[in-house]
């Protein structure tokens, strides 16, 4: 027996941590995409060497570009429900005036019953959150969009903290500073998480984990 939960416990540590890796891996920044190769054609203007033309600006619109996302996120929910039942029934035979049944009171053969049901609950949740992260460009997209993608580690004395973000944007959403409101990204994904001393005491330990998973009841 002890062996067993021994090697559950490995199981899930070595699933947390593969999870984790492949998560991190995930968010790692675009670099951008290698320039072409250069044409020999012996002009002294190269496209190849790079350039910015002079209707685009500086605005992000190729893979490895910086955008910077306004995080600005308010959610308020409520939720009540009440229902109310109520059943009754009754029967009643009559036994025969003669016969090995006479005996019988028609008071003794009536029968009835009733059910009822009141129940209410309510729940409400808040959150907000308001910062700002910087992501990369990972895709560019022929209609106009692209994806972005990026994470913002911090490392605090009682543990670490993470904001991780990615979505899809319009190139013509990006404002003059490279800036783009969460409201205006599609699919969008937010993760506000963190790994120390402070988390570890507000979950439960590994083998309460464990017999949880193969708890029946």
């Amino acid at each position: 027996m002890r062996g067993i939960i021994i090697a559950a416990a490995i199981s899930l540590a070595c699933a947390g941590t593969a999870q984790a890796q492949d998560e991190d891996a995930f968010y790692e920044p675009a670099m951008p995409l290698p320039p072409p190769p250069p044409a020999n054609n012996g002009g002294i203007f190269q496209p190849s060497n790079g350039y910015t033309g002079l209707y685009e600006g500086t605005r992000a619109h190729r893979v490895g570009d910086l955008v910077t996302i306004l995080l600005i996120e308010r959610t308020t929910t409520s939720k009540s429900v009440q229902s109310e039942t109520d059943r009754s029934g009754s029967v009643a035979l009559f036994p025969p005036l003669t016969g090995p049944f006479a005996f019988l009171s028609p008071s003794d053969l009536k029968a009835s019953g009733r059910g009822s049901f009141n129940g209410e609950g309510s729940a409400g949740q808040s959150s907000s959150l308001a910062t700002s992260l910087a992501v990369t460009i990972v895709d560019v997209r022929p209609n106009g969009t692209a994806r972005v993608q990026g994470e913002k580690r911090m490392l605090l004395s009682q543990g670490d903290e993470w904001v991780r973000f990615s979505g899809i944007i319009r190139l013509a959403d990006v404002d003059a500073e490279n800036t783009v409101l969460s409201s205006r990204v599609a699919d969008a994904y937010v993760e506000y998480s963190g790994k120390g001393s402070l988390q570890r005491s507000s979950r439960p330990g590994w083998l309460t984990r464990f017999f949880s998973i193969i708890s029946p009841f």
